[in-house]
């Protein structure tokens, strides 16, 4: 049985082999599995967690790249669907450690994931999963919009909504804060940072999660408030610490821990993978993770 689908946005990463550099001076890169959805799912399987993404790639080789990564991390993809005509959209960033690290997206006017659709998947095998994550970027465009929406409100086991702001992914930005508050209401943990928070303008949420990057986290849990300290490291690249994060949150909640220490162990996790360059490959083991809980 799948314990975990992950829905929502996946490509290629390619991150600059020259670190320091502007993206126009940047002259090689290597090339990663890269996204939410692809990220979460990964961190999920490194950590004993059987996870499922549910999303779509390009018929073309970054497409069946993705597809081999994830099949070999042990992420089943029986539901990660090709798409006919979009191809598989890449992502590049600059790395400036150790707080700045610009993005560039390809992903207009559409990509495959954001044309995934209720037919490409099983919801009732997806509806009593004990674990279901969705993201704010998967809001943006119809018809993932719909899918996701109604994905989450059938949902009947833990539901995970990761705000995931991206507002240059959006073509009318004002629309995110309805939207997000649609999808937080069907869900029993709601993850964001402190801009992604603000942006939802979020009035009612019983869980909310804030990451603070190096200062940690703060829990708001049916009115009580709690701080997760952070764990600090030396920065390589922050992309990717939050998707592990996530996973960390949801490998705790599925093993029944108490959301705080949940929360610590996710801390942790997102500052293990800030120390490497890429995202999915930088996704901790089980066993890395306790370590440096210890």
């Amino acid at each position: 049985m799948i314990e975990a689908f992950v829905m929502g946005r996946v490509g290629i990463d390619l991150y600059p082999n020259q670190l320091r550099t502007p993206l126009h001076n940047v002259r090689t890169y290597t090339r990663f599995v890269g996204g939410f959805a692809g990220n979460v799912s990964t961190g999920l399987a490194r950590l004993g967690v059987k996870s499922a993404i549910l999303s779509r790639v390009g018929a073309e080789g970054h497409g069946e790249f993705v597809r081999e990564f994830l099949a070999s991390e042990s992420v089943d993809v029986r539901y990660l669907r090709t798409d006919p005509v979009w191809q598989t959209p890449p992502t590049f960033c600059e790395v400036w450690p150790p707080d700045n690290f610009p993005i560039t997206f390809y992903r207009r006017p559409t990509c495959p994931d954001w044309q995934l659709a209720i037919e490409d998947f099983d919801p009732e095998a997806v509806a009593v999963a004990p674990l279901l994550y969705a993201t704010g970027t998967g809001l943006a465009q119809s018809p993932s919009r719909e899918t996701t929406l109604a994905t989450l409100d059938a949902h009947r086991g833990t539901t995970i909504f990761d705000l995931d702001w991206r507002p240059m992914l959006w073509e009318r930005p004002e629309e995110y804060p309805a939207l997000a508050a649609e999808a937080a209401a069907s869900a029993d943990i709601v993850i964001g940072n402190e801009g992604e928070v603000a942006a939802a303008r979020l009035d009612d949420v019983p869980v909310l999660v804030v990451k603070r990057g190096e200062h940690g986290a703060t829990v708001h849990e049916n009115g009580d408030v709690s701080d997760v300290a952070g764990f600090p490291v030396d920065v390589v690249n922050g992309l990717g610490a939050g998707d592990a994060f996530a996973a960390a949150v949801g490998h705790g909640v599925l093993r029944g821990l108490p959301l705080v220490e949940v929360v610590r162990r996710g801390t942790v996790a997102g500052a293990l993978v800030a120390t490497q360059l890429s995202c999915s490959e930088a996704m901790p083991r089980l066993e890395e993770l306790e370590g440096a809980l210890v």
